[in-house]
């Protein structure tokens, strides 16, 4: 199988995205031969890194199939050191040419970040308050820019899609393996908002693809 480029990788998850929406998926690679041919060895066109939430199935979004994508999720598809390490993995392993960061509106994580930054918040169990810390920094840019409004009237989706920006930046500051590959034009990232009523894939940030949108350098800090 021929490599793809990092764009041409985004135009075929974009593809498969306009046919889910549309309803005329194809379902590829979902047969018995599939199964076979894929028993000994993978060779993704991309890796996701989305949230865990039920309802981004990321296969079905992009109307792909066995093989075809090398799929990574937590809860507000935060930063890790295990999600490092299986990006680093696909990346460098099995060389896929593209990483698309999936967020999605009318995100519990993302809720409980905003609602989080109350005074008077209800304390969430550690493992939970420790997975959705990183998020935080982007409901407090959000609850500023807005005249430090209640938390309770600021638009989840925004601080989705501020908490996407952080993330993408974060993981080039914390992979020299993947900020090395962005910039000798081997790897391009895609931060995409999922809007779950309508099912579109929305670019909101790229990295390494020219898509016309905000570009986040390699060297770039994210939000700490």
């Amino acid at each position: 199988m021929t490599a793809l480029t990092p764009t041409a990788a985004w135009e075929s998850m974009l593809d498969g995205n306009r046919r889910f929406v549309a309803g005329e998926p194809r379902h590829p690679n979902q047969d018995v031969e599939r199964r076979h041919d894929l028993a000994d060895h993978q060779n993704p066109v991309a890796t996701l890194f989305g949230c865990s939430d039920s309802r981004l199935a990321a296969e079905i979004i992009f109307d792909l199939g066995l093989g075809d994508l090398f799929v990574v999720r937590n809860a507000g598809q935060v930063i890790g050191e295990s999600i490092v390490g299986s990006l680093e993995y696909a990346v460098e392993i099995l060389k896929v040419p593209l990483i698309v960061v999936l967020a999605h509106d009318e995100c519990g994580a993302v809720r409980a970040a905003i609602d989080g930054t109350a005074i008077d918040a209800d304390p969430l169990p550690p493992h939970i308050w420790k997975l959705i810390a990183p998020i935080i920094p982007a409901a407090r840019k959000v609850l500023a820019a807005n005249g430090g409004s209640s938390p309770s009237d600021i638009d989840s989706e925004q601080v989705g899609r501020e908490h996407l920006r952080n993330t993408v930046a974060n993981l080039l500051q914390s992979s020299e393996l993947i900020s090395e590959a962005v910039a000798q034009g081997r790897l391009g990232i895609v931060g995409a908002n999922y809007r779950l009523s309508e099912g579109t894939a929305v670019p909101v940030i790229a990295v390494g693809i020219d898509t016309g949108l905000e570009d986040v350098p390699a060297t770039q800090e994210g939000s700490k």
